[in-house]
Formats: C-alpha cells, sequence, structure tokens
C-alpha cells in the first residue's frame, strides 16, 4: 500500500484545523442570536404586559362625552391636525388627601365641586399650545345633558362653573364649555386632590418662585418664605390651592398662581431629567392612569402616547396659559360674568392655528409678578430701544386677557394672611 506523503499529512491536517475554525463562529452567532432573541421577546413581553395593564386600568369607568366629536383610533404617531381638551380638577379628597387634609375632608358636604377647569387646545403644524383657565365662580348658562344612567340635567340660564360636575357630571362640563368657546373637546379628564399630590411626586417635584413677603395661609396650612421652592406631595396641593395667600386673596389671583404651577410643571415634565428616564415615565404614566377619570376616547394610554408626541417639541414661547376674561356680576360681587367681545380673541386665535401675543399683564388682582429678565432672554444693550414686534404668525389678544408663557419665569405674590 503506498505510503502518503508529509505533504499530504499536513494538508489533511491543516484542513482539519480550518473545519474547526470555520465551525465555532457560526455557533457562537447563533448562540448569540438566541440570547438576543430571549432579550428581546422578554422585552416585547414587558411592554406587551405593561401595555395590556394599563389600557384595562384606564378603560374602567371612562366616560362618554355626549356630542363630542369623532376621532380616529390612537396610533404610535403624533395626533393627525388640531384637538382640544378638557381637564378638570375637583376639590375631591382620596384615601391620602384625607389623611393629610383631616377636618378639610371629614366636614365636606359630600359635593364634589370642579373648582379647577382648563381647556388646553394643541394646533396643527405648526404645533403651538394654549391652556385657558375658568374662575370657578364665573357665571353661565349650561345645555340640557343626558346622564350616565340615562336621566336628563336640564339646561339652565345661570349657573356656577364649577357646580356643573356635581350636578350632571364630565360630560356635562365639556359640553358647557364647548357652548361657551365654539371649541370642540373630544378629550376629557378628572383629577382629584390625591392625583395632584402624586403626579407631582412622580416626576421629581415642581420648583416653584415665591416673591412677595413670601405666603401665609392659615386655610391651606401654608407658611413659606420668599424664595424658590421644591413642591410635591401635600405641598403641591397647598400650594395650588391657596388663595389667601396670594395677590388680593381672590380666586383670580390664585389661578395666575396656578398658571406659574403649570408653566414650571411643564418645563419640568419636558426636561432630559424626566424625559430620558425610563422609570420616571413609567411612573408617571402608572400615576395618571390611577389618578384620573377619563373620557372613552381618553381612556387608552396609547391616545395619551399619541397626543404627547404632538406637543414634545412645541418650544415654551408657544405654550401659552390664558385667563379666561370676565366682568365683575352685576348682581352679585363675589361672581364673575364672560367678556364675551376679549374671549372671542382666544377662540379666533385657535379656530386660525395661531399662536397667541399676550398684550395684557401676566395676572389679574395681583397674584404673580414678573421675574425680568425672563429665562432665555438677553437684555437689551444699553442705548437700545427693545423690540415690541411680535412675529407676524402670532394673533394679539385683547389687554383684558391676562397670562404668561412657559419661557416666562413669574413669582408668587405672596401675601401674609
Amino acid at each position: 500500500m503506498p505510503r502518503r506523503s508529509r505533504d499530504d499529512d499536513r494538508s489533511t491536517a491543516a484542513r482539519h484545523a480550518d473545519t474547526r475554525t470555520r465551525g465555532a463562529a457560526p455557533r457562537f452567532l447563533k448562540i448569540t442570536g438566541i440570547v438576543l432573541a430571549i432579550v428581546l421577546t422578554s422585552a416585547l413581553a414587558v411592554v406587551a404586559f405593561v401595555v395590556v395593564d394599563l389600557v384595562n386600568r384606564m378603560g374602567d369607568g371612562a366616560v362618554t362625552l355626549e356630542d363630542a366629536p369623532e376621532v380616529e383610533p390612537p396610533t404610535i404617531d403624533a395626533y393627525p391636525g388640531e384637538f382640544s381638551m378638557l381637564i378638570i380638577g375637583t376639590d375631591e379628597c382620596g384615601e391620602v388627601s384625607t389623611g393629610l387634609l383631616g377636618e378639610r375632608c371629614s366636614e365636606a358636604d359630600g359635593g364634589v365641586l370642579n373648582d379647577v377647569n382648563l381647556l388646553v387646545h394643541v394646533s396643527a403644524e405648526p404645533r403651538n399650545v394654549t391652556v385657558v383657565s375658568f374662575p370657578r365662580d364665573l357665571m353661565m348658562s349650561t345645555p340640557e345633558c343626558t346622564l350616565a344612567d340615562g336621566s336628563v340635567a336640564s339646561a339652565t340660564d345661570y349657573s356656577a362653573i364649577n357646580e356643573i360636575y356635581q350636578r350632571a357630571g364630565l360630560s356635562c362640563v365639556a359640553k358647557s364649555v364647548t357652548d361657551l368657546t365654539g371649541i370642540e373637546i373630544p378629550f376629557a379628564a378628572k383629577i382629584g386632590f390625591d392625583g395632584v399630590m402624586e403626579v407631582t411626586d412622580a416626576i421629581g417635584g415642581v420648583e416653584v418662585c415665591i416673591g412677595g413677603e413670601g405666603i401665609r395661609d392659615e386655610q391651606t396650612g401654608i407658611d413659606w418664605p420668599a424664595g424658590m421652592r421644591s413642591v410635591s406631595g401635600i405641598e403641591a396641593l397647598q400650594f395650588i390651592r391657596t388663595r389667601h395667600g396670594v395677590g388680593d386673596g381672590s380666586d383670580l389671583a390664585r389661578i395666575s398662581n396656578q398658571q406659574q404651577y403649570m408653566s414650571r410643571l411643564v418645563q419640568k415634565i419636558m426636561s432630559d431629567e424626566v424625559l430620558t428616564d425610563p422609570a420616571k415615565l413609567l411612573g408617571l404614566a402608572n400615576t395618571v392612569v390611577d389618578n384620573i377619570e377619563p373620557s372613552d376616547e381618553l381612556s387608552n394610554p396609547i391616545r395619551l402616547a399619541q397626543l404627547a408626541l404632538s406637543v414634545k417639541d412645541v418650544p415654551f414661547s408657544d405654550f401659552a396659559f390664558l385667563q379666561y376674561p370676565v366682568f365683575v356680576d352685576p348682581d352679585d360681587e363675589d361672581r364673575r360674568v364672560p367678556d364675551y367681545d376679549a374671549a372671542e380673541t382666544i377662540w379666533a386665535a385657535l379656530r386660525a392655528g395661531q399662536a397667541v401675543q399676550i398684550t395684557g399683564d401676566v395676572t389679574t388682582n395681583e397674584g404673580v409678578e414678573l421675574v425680568d429678565p425672563a429665562p432665555g432672554t438677553e437684555e437689551t444693550p444699553e442705548g437700545e430701544t427693545p423690540s415690541t414686534d411680535a412675529p407676524a404668525t402670532r394673533a394679539p389678544l385683547a389687554p383684558s386677557v391676562s397670562g404668561q408663557t412657559a419661557d416666562q419665569e413669574t413669582c408668587a405674590n405672596g401675601r401674609q394672611n
């Protein structure tokens, strides 16, 4: 039998070595692929579980808005076009606030008032956001409303806006605001005392500014010095509820202070501190779901994400917080009635999709004071006259419409009650 040459031996050994090398790489890639597939599948399973859990919890008890416009099903893209949302804050005590506020909750007469009423409007591209606050003592007519049980709440000619929820529910508040403003409302939500506290906690608190003499208000239990203060939990609720501790002690002064809080809340939520922190975002989503009573078209967390995507790139200069203009009620000096002509300048801007130009003061009734210069602005060089020209796309509002934009810094005009 012929003997193989050394070259043949070397050739065979080399082929075996090559075979082993080539076989190791595919095995490694195969294992890596399996690991990645497991990781991705697990991540998707977690996301799916979270979404399903949020959907189930949020859809529980959702409210159908009577005569609301139809909207397309939610998608993972920004909402197409403009939309409006009504957010009401009630004086309703939950488990947490009952334990903290004691007599304030135990002595309540059982009625639930919608003391905070916000109409949030987001324009189509280019996006801008306008938030209109309605005074709780605003007297207005209300339409006939169908209740959840099929019964009907009669129309009224003269009712306080903050009594509508107690009498006829969230849908009727939305329907009444639509009648007053001419702005259709497809989405609405209600939040109580516990929700305010827990939302602020979920994002790690909101830093607010206290000016004047500091705030001392026995009714809300505040005795705070002037300066910056990070509020969360009960302190956040105390800050937005204080009336006697700011301005002239009126509800209109309180609204201006609430607008400072909302402006700083928007800045915090849209900051990298929150947006780049998945744990905080998930915590915020859970908190919102657990603490709001949504309308049915808002009862899907994907819808919430869709609406959030619509405003994520709006500059702070195009976030406007306005106070609905009013007159003193000639029949009751403690009540207010609409200033329809001034308000029409707001609704005309919203219908046109324009950002607004606030020509009035940042406040009524001395609720806040403007910090000068506002953050993000440059001081005018000595000898030059500052420009007062507004961009051509902005719609000037009536001088009686007060408010601020999110790029303006205001401080509570504190007083000692």
